[in-house]
């Protein structure tokens, strides 16, 4: 009630006897813009279509996908972050980031509208390659926005908004060439990759998920990190190859065999829940974004918050998979299915196919901890929620049923990510352990940047 009765002062202070009442909205809806935030609703809808797009795509990967994110949520950010009184840019506190466009003093900006073109020029750059249907759909969506945003505002109002935002994605894309990954999806395995030999090297799975006898990405780790600290994080050790009984490595080995040969219904459906095959779902990355989604719509904040949600998960885990696998191709470490078939059980088969790169550290655990440290450090450290990214998925080819996890915590939910990788035998629990600890220290970085004044 305070903000609708300054509205209606200004309002009428402003308003002349020949005013127009087409004249008088476009100043309330101005003013209105000006002193209260808009509604998250336009933020949520685009982080809902960046993961349709995501969504069993060809070619998408977890690397790719989590590049996608960052630049996804940080084009959201830049494109409404100069309509906020207490938000601050990124430019020149990520990685090499220049400095963005901004609104001349004293002209209106319809922000709505402005992530709305950035959002969408961004999606249809990063997925380009995506087929026309998937594409239309995003235009559908930008179109549906803009005229339910447009409505009071005069032509110039709309032309200056829509400029803005196009700009904005502009220079973020133009920047993102020069990062390590661009257009990483046209080559995801390189087939001239040297393999080194060794005990506890890592060798493409016959049974994977998918056919290849090349490793994805393996180059990944040396991509620009949005946060220059992430780029400086030393590469965690590993526990020194052993092939003998009680040995710390053959042990940890040993634990996912017998593990997997006892798992509950309970544990058969958290591996399930969080495997995030690209093939099948939006990938890891995705899941991460789809949880920040499920808690913007709950909390239902203001478009500035949820822009810095998306830009915070987004980068963080883009960051998390870049780290991941700069250690994944340092050491190149066996899988659980190899040193269990070599050394203790020939024929055992896990309960879920090998991904086509090794195993030190966790992905899923590093990018799911990376997440759980930016969303606590906005919602809260016990944050209850239900995570609904599966709900309604038939059973997989095990019968196994995607059932929605409850959580008291962000972190809850980053330790039921790190463990399904160990029920699903493909990684030990020191992988996942190990990812946890990265990803704390990768979100944290990501919270260190000045986001607010």
């Amino acid at each position: 009630m305070k903000y609708c009765k300054i509205l209606l002062f200004l309002g009428l202070g402003l308003l002349t006897p020949n005013s127009s009442k087409s004249t008088d909205f476009a100043v309330l809806r101005h003013l209105k813009i000006q002193l209260i935030p808009p509604p998250c609703d336009a933020a949520v809808k685009w982080g809902e279509m960046t993961l349709k797009t995501m969504t069993k795509l060809p070619k998408n990967t977890p690397t790719y996908g989590s590049r996608a994110l960052g630049y996804m949520g940080l084009t959201m950010y830049e494109t409404v972050v100069n309509g906020s009184k207490k938000h601050v840019s990124m430019a020149a506190q990520m990685t090499e980031l220049p400095v963005l466009p901004k609104p001349k003093p004293g002209v209106s900006i319809n922000y709505v509208i402005a992530l709305n073109t950035g959002q969408a020029f961004m999606l249809k750059k990063l997925f380009e390659y995506a087929n026309i249907e998937r594409l239309n759909t995003i235009d559908s969506l930008e179109t549906v926005i803009l005229n339910e945003n447009k409505i009071g505002l005069t032509q110039s109002q709309i032309d200056r908004s829509v400029s803005y935002g196009r700009s904005v994605a502009e220079a973020i894309f133009e920047w993102s060439k020069t990062d390590g990954g661009y257009q990483g999806y046209a080559h995801n395995f390189v087939n001239t990759y040297p393999f080194p030999k060794g005990d506890g090297k890592w060798v493409p799975p016959l049974k994977g998920q998918v056919v290849s006898l090349y490793p994805l990405h393996p180059f990944w780790g040396q991509n620009r990190t949005f946060s220059p600290a992430n780029s400086q994080l030393a590469v965690p050790c590993v526990i020194p190859f052993s092939k003998e009984r009680g040995s710390e490595y053959y042990e940890m080995f040993n634990e996912v065999y017998k593990k997997n040969l006892k798992l509950t219904q309970t544990e058969k459906e958290i591996a399930a829940w969080w495997s995030d095959d690209p093939t099948e779902t939006f990938s890891p990355p995705g899941h991460s974004y789809s949880i920040a989604n499920q808690v913007i719509k709950k909390d239902k904040p203001d478009i500035f918050k949820a822009a810095e949600t998306y830009a915070r998960v987004g980068t963080a885990v883009a960051d998390a998979f870049i780290n991941c696998w700069k250690s994944k191709f340092v050491y190149h470490l066996e899988r659980p299915g190899t040193f269990v078939n070599r050394n203790i059980k020939p024929d055992w088969e896990q309960l879920w196919p090998e991904p086509p790169f090794s195993a030190f550290y966790s992905g899923h655990s590093v990018q799911g901890a990376s997440c759980a440290t930016v969303l606590e450090a906005i919602y809260g450290t016990n944050y209850a929620f239900t995570d609904t990214s599966h709900e309604g998925r038939q059973k997989d080819v095990r019968n196994i049923e995607f059932k929605s996890r409850k959580f008291n915590s962000f972190w809850e939910a980053a330790e039921e990510s790190a463990m399904s990788r160990f029920y699903g035998g493909i990684h030990t629990k020191f992988d996942n352990q190990t990812g946890l600890e990265e990803g704390k220290k990768i979100g944290g970085n990501i919270n260190k940047l000045k986001w607010n004044k």
